[in-house]
């Protein structure tokens, strides 16, 4: 099949599980519980995880899935030629709460490197869509990833993990990139952050997310022209592109002395009143 056609199918099913995410939220019936003791998980996760695992095993029979809800083994990273990355929800607190930044986001990658990627908001109407070496789309128009130069005029975006004890080391970055940036967002949805940097609404991202909670947007700011990477050296038995842990993507000038900003922060060079 081509990446193409692969493409459109992701799209309509991105778009069906969209529609049920609205349809839940007006019915407004669904029950929650909390995995891990902080992760907040409804029932329209589950549900809307296991639609998406049916209709890619309908059209792409036996080709591997990693998802939050239903297949979080992480050690397919390391074995799949062929693998599906799914998140059903990105933002469940707020869809549970009645907030608009919620997204489906589903990616293909093939050896390790993503080829295709859709995140769809049904709130905000918006599908994001990239094919590696073909651009990235929203809702059918050509994106274009911010050309911003400096970053004391720049607007960045990050998250924060839901253990309590794993904030504390990142509040010297967000003290650093305050003090050098313009102003600072956090929308809690990492697919949408990457595509508001593709469609240049951010300057840049930075975070440590799970690999479906990244892996379609990445594909869609790098194909909109921003740039991507990880502050540290990856690991060699899984894929860049997969690896979720301290993420960069920022317009092309901002990359580097970003990149610096959030090291020298992380090695206490910065001094935190």
């Amino acid at each position: 099949m081509q990446l193409s056609q692969r493409l459109a199918t992701t799209v309509e099913i991105a778009e069906q599980a969209g529609r049920m995410i609205l349809e839940a939220r007006q019915k407004q019936n669904f029950d929650q519980h909390y995995k891990h003791g902080t992760e907040l998980v409804t029932d329209v996760d589950i549900a809307v995880d296991r639609f998406i695992a049916d209709r890619l095993d309908a059209h792409f029979p036996g080709e591997a899935r990693l998802t939050e809800e239903l297949a979080p083994e992480r050690d397919v990273l390391e074995q799949e030629s062929d693998l599906w990355v799914i998140d059903p929800i990105d933002g469940t607190v707020n869809f549970a709460r009645g907030l608009p930044h919620v997204a489906v986001s589903i990616a293909w990658a093939h050896s390790g490197k993503v080829q295709v990627g859709v995140v769809h908001a049904p709130f905000l109407n918006e599908t994001f869509t990239a094919l590696r070496g073909g651009g990235a789309r929203l809702n059918g128009e050509r994106l274009r990833s911010s050309l911003a130069t400096r970053l004391e005029h720049s607007v960045i975006a990050t998250g924060f993990p839901y253990r309590r004890e794993g904030r504390t080391p990142l509040m010297r970055r967000l003290a650093a990139v305050m003090d050098a940036c313009q102003d600072m967002r956090r929308c809690g949805s990492a697919a949408l952050d990457l595509c508001n940097v593709a469609c240049g609404r951010l300057d840049a991202y930075y975070e440590s997310v799970s690999p479906w909670d990244f892996a379609a947007g990445f594909l869609i700011a790098q194909e909109a022209g921003a740039r991507t990477g990880h502050l540290y050296p990856c690991p060699d038995n899984i894929p860049q592109e997969l690896y979720g842990e301290h993420i960069l993507a920022a317009a092309p000038d901002l990359y580097k002395p970003l990149k610096t900003l959030l090291i020298n922060a992380d090695e206490n060079r910065i001094s935190v009143s």
